[in-house]
């Protein structure tokens, strides 16, 4: 990805961003009350992601799950019980996600891109990830709306962590890195914008 082509596509997250606050921030503050009616404190869940091979940030998310020392990896069938009633019905809607907004504009994601990868499989799959995060990290991406249905029905399967890391380490880690280098290879604003309708389909169509 070029200099121009970065900068490109920071100048249209900012647009977008500005130009959503007003629904999203209106959202925002329902899912932040409804939560509140109804959950236990903490809140907001604050995860390590990567956005670039060598570099880390705070991804923000409502919380879904009662919280467990120690908790790390990826959500698989052994955590399904941990799913608060509110989270499930976040994570459905993608309500869990309206914080992120913040980490859009302070340039740690895009609205489009891979997501955002765990430090362990970075690190784990470093020729995978030096590719896939030659694009910024995003919200959603064709990775996203093409295998994470069948990547939650993959995991779910599982019933401990360690079943979880092996799974998606073989199955999901080269599959979503697949579509993430496919984006990358026809990345643009209407590519962009596309994929954005199609999540905004998706999810409340």
């Amino acid at each position: 990805m070029t200099r121009t082509q970065r900068l490109a596509k920071r100048l249209f997250d900012l647009a977008l961003a500005v130009a959503l606050t007003p629904l999203v921030a209106g959202l925002f503050l329902f899912t932040l009350i409804t939560v509140i009616l109804f959950e236990k404190r903490p809140y907001f869940y604050a995860a390590e992601r990567m956005k670039s091979p060598t570099q880390s940030f705070r991804l923000l998310k409502f919380r879904t799950m009662e919280v467990v020392a120690g908790d790390s990896g990826v959500s698989g069938g052994h955590k399904q019980q941990r799913i608060t009633r509110m989270g499930g019905i976040m994570r459905k809607l993608r309500a869990d996600e309206l914080p992120q907004f913040w980490n859009i504009y302070r340039g740690d994601i895009s609205f489009v891109g891979p997501r955002p990868p765990l430090r362990e499989y970075v690190e784990r799959f470093p020729d995978i990830y030096a590719e896939v995060l030659k694009t910024p990290p995003g919200v959603t991406g064709l990775a996203s709306l093409c295998f994470n249905e069948h990547e939650t029905w993959i995991l779910g399967q599982c019933t401990s962590a360690a079943e979880v890391d092996a799974t998606y380490a073989r199955r999901c880690v080269p599959a979503k890195a697949k579509l993430d280098l496919i984006y990358q290879k026809h990345m643009s604003v209407c590519f962009d914008l596309v994929l954005i309708w199609r999540t905004f389909k998706s999810v409340f169509g």
